[in-house]
């Protein structure tokens, strides 16, 4: 077990961290599975918006100061003790001097926005040039700090946000093993769900939602190249916003493939996820995929929160393939389908997109070239901040130390990537070129302008699977991977339960329709109002309805 507590400083701080590192993955486990719903205390900041925060600091009831104060002692009591979510990694040890000074700013009469001494949870593959580490998980990168933090930190410091600390994550985002645990590091242990401790929180921003459904922040930011977003948005009962490629800036975060990566808002809600994603995106000139952005004036997403946003609008029912994946992820669809016909909707059913399941074998490829060619650049980046300059030496590193990385599942994956040559190899440019062809102009834009919908809706994911370190996740179903391929953005929305555990609605469409997924999704929740907070049941409700 790493010793966090030289990492963190003073008081509070350190008392989390020593509680934290003082438990084996055993005695996490056996914490989690004894756990009653009762053990974990009354919370007056949960389900908190930071609209709610903003208001309180604005009335004097609150300060920046004392919310990442209450903030911290709940991580303490939710993720350190009592379920020991172990969602989060590290806390920042400048946390309270940050807020301390937007406090006194606020005082002085200035308030930077919306997100002014909002405590915010960053995945721990998102690069922050501070006291903290950005590791994907894995311990070969403790103390590689960057250089400079990552464009969207810096985006997020300058509104005057609070950089609370770093999630635990699926380690290297999941792209490890092919039978890896969502939610596992080597770093951090198993990452549980707040809904069902013994349920798989996904990933691989696992950590990110287990944290924001939990009330450890106020929001939180993970990172997808397929799914990593909206699956876990899924598991913990949250909205998640997986972006158009290039509205957010990639620099300084550890890549898995540059033609799917991209992080995004993980939050309680679809107003602060509007919020979040308009102070996170932004033109980098270090990141090509931004060049649109150049010269743009920035869009404000919250403008597009309409309560009636669901009228008139053309929404695809992508059956085939995307439905009939899990009668429960079904039957909650199936429900809000006919809510969104109430709410004046037109529902198109079925939308079929022709081209699905002709790129699973295809993409995996394009992610093994990119992922060695981004990861081997990353790692050169870094210089003398890390020993280990390649993929290469990462799998070495793992080799030699398999009792603390390899304890459950491999890195076939790993291999696989570094068996690959260079990305001007034909096999990677026709792979890439199939992809973006048969997901965009033969896929979602295809089937839309065939339709003339304004987005498609598909069922998330299946509810939470259990928790198998043995054999590995094994969750079914799942409609990110189109929307993840083409680049394009997919917003889950909570949209009913099953057993007491979370199933998410997704709805998906063309590159750029951010504002028309922000008016659909918002008018989705307030007409449902499906999110309910988590009560950290050892495991799931199984009695039968009426029972």
């Amino acid at each position: 077990m790493i010793d966090r507590r030289s990492l963190l400083k003073g008081g509070t701080l350190a008392g989390a961290a020593a509680a934290f590192a003082g438990r084996s993955e055993a005695e996490a486990q056996a914490a989690a599975a004894s756990a009653p719903a009762g053990s974990v205390p009354a919370f007056e900041l949960e389900e908190a918006t930071m609209s709610d925060l903003q208001k309180r600091m604005a009335s004097g009831a609150d300060s920046a100061r004392s919310l990442c104060e209450k903030y911290i002692a709940r991580i303490e009591a939710v993720d350190r003790r009592g379920p020991a979510l172990r969602s989060v990694l590290e806390i920042n040890p400048d946390a309270l001097a940050i807020a301390a000074g937007l406090d006194s700013e606020r005082k002085a009469g200035k308030v930077r926005g919306p997100l002014h001494g909002i405590p915010v949870l960053i995945k721990d593959n998102v690069g922050t040039a501070d006291k903290m580490q950005t590791t994907a998980g894995s311990l070969a990168l403790l103390g590689a700090i960057p250089a400079a933090d990552a464009p969207i930190v810096k985006r997020l410091r300058d509104a005057g946000a609070v950089i609370l600390g770093k999630t635990n994550l699926s380690e290297w985002a999941n792209f490890r093993s092919t039978h890896s645990q969502s939610g596992w590091s080597g770093r951090g242990g198993q990452c549980r769900n707040p809904y069902a401790l013994d349920r798989d929180p996904s990933g691989s921003s696992s950590g990110s939602g287990a944290a924001a459904a939990a009330s450890l922040c106020a929001v939180t930011v993970g990172t997808e190249t397929d799914g990593s977003i909206v699956s876990p948005a899924n598991n913990c009962a949250l909205v998640g916003f997986k972006p158009t490629l290039g509205l957010v800036s990639r620099t300084g975060i550890i890549p898995i493939a540059h033609s799917q990566d991209t992080a995004g808002p993980m939050t309680r809600t679809v107003a602060d996820a509007a919020v979040l994603l308009t102070v996170m995106c932004g033109f980098d000139p270090a990141d090509s995929a931004t060049r649109e952005l150049s010269g743009k004036a920035p869009v404000d997403y919250t403008a597009f929160l309409d309560r009636r946003g669901l009228s008139g609008m053309r929404i695809g029912v992508p059956r085939k393939k995307l439905y009939g994946q899990s009668p429960a992820a079904d039957a909650v669809a199936e429900a809000a389908l006919d809510v969104m016909r109430r709410e004046g909707a037109v529902i198109v059913d079925p939308a079929d997109i022709a081209t699905l399941g002709e790129t699973d074998e295809s993409e995996l490829e394009v992610l093994l070239y990119e992922f060695k060619a981004d990861l081997n650049a990353y790692l050169a980046g870094l210089g003398s901040r890390t020993p280990y300059r390649s993929l290469r030496d990462l799998i070495a590193f793992n080799e030699k130390n398999r009792a603390t990385e390899m304890p459950y599942f491999g890195q076939e994956i790993f291999e696989k990537a570094e068996a690959k040559g260079p990305l001007t190899d034909q096999a990677y440019v026709d792979a890439l070129a199939k992809d973006l062809r048969l997901t965009r102009a033969e896929g979602i834009d295809k089937t839309m302008d065939d339709h003339r919908l304004d987005c498609l809706v598909a069922p998330t994911s299946a509810p939470p699977s259990l928790i198998d370190l043995v054999n590995g996740s094994y969750g079914s179903g799942g409609s990110s991977s189109f929307p993840a391929i083409a680049g394009y953005p997919d917003v889950t929305v909570p949209a009913g339960w099953s057993f007491g555990l979370p199933v998410g609605l997704s709805f998906f469409g063309r590159a750029g329709s951010e504002p028309t997924l922000f008016k659909i999704a918002y008018a989705f929740e307030q007409a449902t109002k499906a999110r309910k907070p988590p009560r950290f049941l050892p495991t799931a409700d199984l009695k039968p309805a009426g029972a």
